[in-house]
C-alpha cells in the first residue's frame, strides 16, 4: 500500500524514538489490540467513527502509545477484510472504511482510514467526534447541527412566518444609514428604494412575503431575547465599570456593541515616516469590528446562550454559542476555506458593510493587531462554544511605521506581517518553525520567505551559510533592523568590526567589561549589553564573574573564541606613475 506521508513520517519519528502518544493529533490515532477480538473490534469501530464524524482521519493498529522506538511497534494478526465488515456492522448508519495491511519496522500493521462522513455515525446509542487528540461524546444538539451543516442546511434562510409589519422602523433606517454609506454606487442606490424592495435586495423576505430567520433576527424588536452581554472593566481583574444586556433586533445591538467598545478604547497618536499621523486605538477598531461580527454572524442561533463580550483596557474577549463552523479548528483559521454556518445572515451582513468580504475577516484580524506590534488573535473552542481574544495596548509605534512602509499590498497581508513578528524576538528564523504561525505547509512558507527577500519588499535576507540551501534560514536586513529600531528585542552585528575589536582586546586583556565596550566602539550601555548577549549566545564570550548586574560583570573566552586574529585584506597598491 502507499503511506501517507503523515502516517510514514510518524511511524518514521516513533521509531527514530518519540512516543506515539506525542504524535497523535486530530487527524491521527495509535492503537493495540487486546485479548478479545471482538471487544476490540468495537474499540477500533468507535475510533473511526470519531474521525468520520470529525474530519476524517487514520487509525494505525499495533504501536503502543506509551512506548519509544522499535519496542513501540507490537503488530497485529487482525483480518482486514473482517475488521472492516465488524466497522460496517456496528456502526449506525453503517460506516465504511478501507484497512490495510502496513508492514513497518518488522512488524504487520493495520492502517484504517475514515473518510468524513455526511452522517454522525453511532456505536450503541452513542456519537463522538475527534477534538484534538480526544473522542469528545456529542449531544443531540451537537448532532443535529453537524448533520445540518453538512448536508448544506441554512437556519438563517428559513422561513420565520413573522410577518413584515413587525420590523421595528428604527432598523431600517439603520439600514438605510449603513448603505448610504457604502463604497460602490449600487449599493448606495439602494438606501432609496421603499422598504419591500430593500427586504428583498438583502435577501431578508421568503417568497410568500414573510421575514426569514436572519430578518427576524436583524430587525424585528423582542425585550425578551437578549443577544449580547457585554461586560467592561476598568483593569481586566478589576470591578465592573459596565454590565449590559442587549436585546434584539440583531442590528440594533450590533451597532450598539461598537458603540460600547469604541467610547471605551483608548489611543496613541503615531508620525508615520511619510509625515501623515495616526490615531492608533489599543485594540485596533478594524480588528474589534471583525471578531464581534464573526461571533454573531456564525453563532449557532438553534443553541441557547449570547454573545458574551468581556472588555478591559487592552484585552476584548468575545464568547459565542456553538462550535466552530465544520473543518474549521484553531490551527488552521487563518487559512482554512469554510462554509459559514448561516450563509443568508452573513451575505446581508456584508451587503451592509459590517463585515469583510467572505472569508478574510479572520485575515483582517490578524494583520490589524500584528501591523502595530500586538500579537495575533487567539481562538480557542469546543463543542458548546468559540472564543476569540485580542491582546491589546499601546501599539509599538517602530513596528507601526515600518509597515506603513512596506509597499501597499503587503501591509495587511498576514503572511508578511507574520514574518516581521516573529523576526522581532528572534534573530533568525526557518520554514519549519513559522508553519505553526502561518498555518501552510513547509513548502509555502518557504515561497512566502523567499518572496520577502526580493528587491520589491526585500526586509529579510537568507543568511551566508544557508544561500545555496534548499530550506534557508533568514533573518531581517539591516536596514529593517534599523527602522524597527526598540521593537527588535535583540541586535544583529552588522559586519565583524565589533567582534574584532571585542575579541582583540579580550585576547590582550584577559576580559572584558561592559564599560570597556562602550569606550571601545563609542555606543550607550543598553547597545553594549546587547554586544555582549549577542557574543555570548554565539559562544564567543562567556560570564566570568558572579555579578549580575553593572561594570563589575566581566567575560572572558568562550568556546568559539577566535584561537587566531583574523587576516586583514591588504590594500591592492595603486599603479604609481613612475
Amino acid at each position: 500500500m502507499t503511506v501517507e506521508p503523515r502516517v510514514a513520517e510518524a511511524l518514521q519519528l516513533v521509531e527514530d524514538g518519540a512516543t506515539a502518544a506525542s504524535l497523535e493529533s486530530a487527524r491521527l490515532d495509535f492503537k493495540t489490540v487486546g485479548r478479545s477480538r471482538t471487544d476490540s473490534a468495537t474499540d477500533l469501530a468507535e475510533a473511526a467513527a470519531c474521525f468520520a464524524n470529525a474530519t476524517g482521519g487514520c487509525v494505525v493498529v499495533g504501536v503502543a502509545d506509551r512506548k519509544a522506538g522499535p519496542a513501540a511497534f507490537v503488530g497485529t494478526d487482525l483480518d482486514p477484510d473482517r475488521l472492516q465488515r465488524r466497522i460496517y456492522e456496528v456502526t449506525s448508519p453503517p460506516l465504511i472504511v478501507t484497512v490495510e495491511e502496513l508492514p513497518w519496522a518488522g512488524q504487520r500493521l493495520l492502517a484504517i482510514t475514515a473518510p468524513r462522513s455526511p452522517e454522525v455515525h453511532q456505536i450503541k446509542g452513542k456519537a463522538t467526534e475527534r477534538i484534538g487528540t480526544a473522542c469528545e461524546p456529542m449531544s443531540a444538539v451537537r448532532i443535529a447541527a453537524v448533520v445540518g451543516q453538512r448536508r448544506g442546511d441554512d437556519w438563517s434562510a428559513a422561513d420565520s412566518g413573522i410577518p413584515r409589519n413587525a420590523i421595528a422602523s428604527r432598523t431600517v433606517d439603520e439600514a438605510r444609514g449603513l448603505l448610504a454609506e457604502a463604497a460602490d454606487a449600487e449599493r448606495r442606490r439602494w438606501a432609496e428604494l421603499s422598504e419591500r424592495d430593500l427586504l428583498r435586495r438583502l435577501g431578508l423576505l421568503t417568497p410568500a412575503g414573510s421575514l426569514t430567520n436572519a430578518g427576524n433576527l436583524l430587525l424585528v424588536a423582542d425585550e425578551a431575547r437578549p443577544l449580547v452581554s457585554y461586560v467592561h472593566r476598568r483593569a481586566r481583574s478589576g470591578e465592573l465599570s459596565t454590565n449590559q444586556q442587549l436585546t434584539a433586533p440583531g442590528l440594533t445591538a450590533l451597532l450598539r456593541t461598537f458603540e460600547l467598545i469604541e467610547n471605551r478604547v483608548n489611543g496613541t497618536p503615531v508620525n508615520l515616516p511619510t509625515g501623515q499621523q495616526l490615531f492608533i486605538a489599543d485594540l485596533p477598531d478594524l480588528a474589534v469590528r471583525e471578531a464581534v461580527v464573526n461571533a454573531f454572524m456564525h453563532r449557532d442561533y438553534q443553541a441557547t446562550g449570547m454573545v458574551q463580550i468581556e472588555h478591559s483596557s487592552t484585552r476584548l474577549a468575545v464568547t459565542s454559542p456553538g462550535s466552530f463552523v465544520l473543518g474549521v479548528t484553531p490551527e488552521n483559521i487563518l487559512t482554512v476555506s469554510s462554509r459559514p454556518r448561516n450563509p443568508a445572515l452573513a451575505a446581508v451582513i456584508r451587503k451592509l458593510g459590517l463585515a469583510e468580504t467572505a472569508g478574510v475577516g479572520v485575515d483582517r484580524m490578524y494583520a490589524e493587531m500584528v501591523k502595530v506590534g500586538h500579537q495575533p488573535p487567539t481562538f480557542s473552542g469546543d463543542q458548546h462554544r468559540v472564543s476569540v481574544t485580542l491582546q491589546g495596548g499601546a501599539p509599538n509605534t517602530a513596528v507601526t511605521r515600518f509597515a506603513a512602509t512596506l509597499p501597499e499590498d503587503r501591509r495587511s497581508d498576514p503572511d508578511t506581517l507574520l514574518v516581521m513578528l516573529a523576526l522581532l524576538g528572534k534573530r533568525n528564523v526557518t520554514a519549519t518553525e513559522l508553519v505553526p504561525r502561518l498555518q501552510k505547509d513547509d513548502g509555502e512558507v518557504e515561497a512566502i520567505l523567499l518572496e520577502l527577500t526580493t528587491p520589491a519588499i526585500g526586509f529579510i535576507e537568507r543568511t551566508r551559510e544557508s544561500a545555496q540551501a534548499r530550506a534557508g534560514v533568514y533573518r531581517l536586513r539591516d536596514h529593517a533592523i534599523a527602522a524597527l529600531g526598540p521593537a527588535v528585542t535583540y541586535r544583529r552585528r552588522v559586519g565583524d568590526d565589533t567582534d574584532r575589536k571585542v575579541t582583540e582586546i579580550v585576547r590582550e586583556a584577559g576580559q572584558v567589561n561592559g564599560r570597556m565596550v562602550r569606550t571601545l566602539v563609542d555606543v550607550d550601555t543598553p547597545t553594549a549589553s546587547r554586544i555582549l548577549a549577542d557574543l555570548v549566545d554565539r559562544q564567543i564570550l562567556v560570564k566570568t564573574s558572579q555579578a549580575q548586574r553593572g561594570p563589575s560583570v566581566t567575560y572572558g573566552p568562550g568556546p568559539l573564541f577566535p584561537t587566531s586574529r583574523p587576516r586583514r585584506a591588504r590594500a591592492k597598491r595603486e599603479p604609481s606613475d613612475d
